[in-house]
């Protein structure tokens, strides 16, 4: 039996690719994001009370593989991509049915209009993911001190030192007016170090790159230490996170 599933919001974040996305929220504080409901959703008794939970659930859909299928087992990056495990043990975007869940700090809420939106910090989601549900977290049933994690046992730190060539440095300086949080989210999501789990805690030459908002960040990777390259401005369009 077919259950249809329409979504209720849109997020939009400053990640525009799967590449550096936080692979897990909160990983990242200094992201922020907005929740945009759709309209026939956007109504204010819809949230009434909401102002009161510090703390939501997002439910949402992995919306740029939704067609590619699933498999049994998957190879978790915190298992240096090469065992694998199975799906259910896994939080592989690549699931019978692929729907997510987080948990991100409720930041501000917004109405005005007829349009609702919310101010969230956290996130890990992909620009323009499609979000099915909203629902409180609530710490006396959702919070398991005693809970084991398996093989994600243990919190991911930074491992890598970011540091920025004096190119990349003037660049930043001239963006922070507009997106005063982006050093402090360049040194959070690179200092993860986002590579594919086989390279991490390695040297090599490549050049990597990726578009948080609307700017292109070029580095590369030596020994335990990332040198941003440059930063560049996709368009004009600057929206501050």
């Amino acid at each position: 039996m077919n259950y249809p599933l329409e979504p209720i919001a849109l997020i939009h974040t400053p990640f525009k690719e799967k590449f550096a996305t936080p692979r897990q929220p909160g990983l990242v504080p200094s992201v922020h994001a907005q929740i945009d409901f759709h309209p026939g959703f956007a109504t204010p008794e819809a949230i009434r009370g909401l102002e009161g939970f510090s703390h939501l659930w997002l439910i949402f859909l992995f919306h740029q593989n939704w067609q590619k299928g699933w498999q049994p087992t998957v190879r978790p990056p915190r298992l240096g991509g090469k065992q694998r495990v199975g799906v259910y043990a896994s939080r592989s975007p690549f699931r019978p049915n692929p729907v997510g869940l987080s948990a991100v700090k409720l930041l501000d809420i917004h109405v005005d209009k007829g349009n609702v939106s919310l101010l969230v910090e956290g996130a890990d989601l992909i620009d323009e993911t499609p979000i099915l549900d909203i629902k409180p977290y609530i710490p006396y049933s959702d919070s398991i001190p005693e809970a084991q994690g398996g093989f994600a046992e243990k919190t991911p730190q930074a491992t890598l030192k970011v540091e920025f060539t004096e190119v990349a440095r003037q660049q930043l300086q001239q963006y922070l007016s507009e997106a005063p949080r982006l050093e402090l989210m360049i040194r959070e999501v690179l200092g993860l170090d986002p590579r594919p789990a086989y390279r991490r805690g390695t040297e090599d030459s490549q050049e990597y790159g990726v578009r948080f908002d609307n700017y292109e960040i070029r580095w590369k990777n030596f020994q335990e230490k990332l040198i941003v390259d440059s930063i560049e401005p996709v368009n004009q369009d600057l929206t501050a996170y």
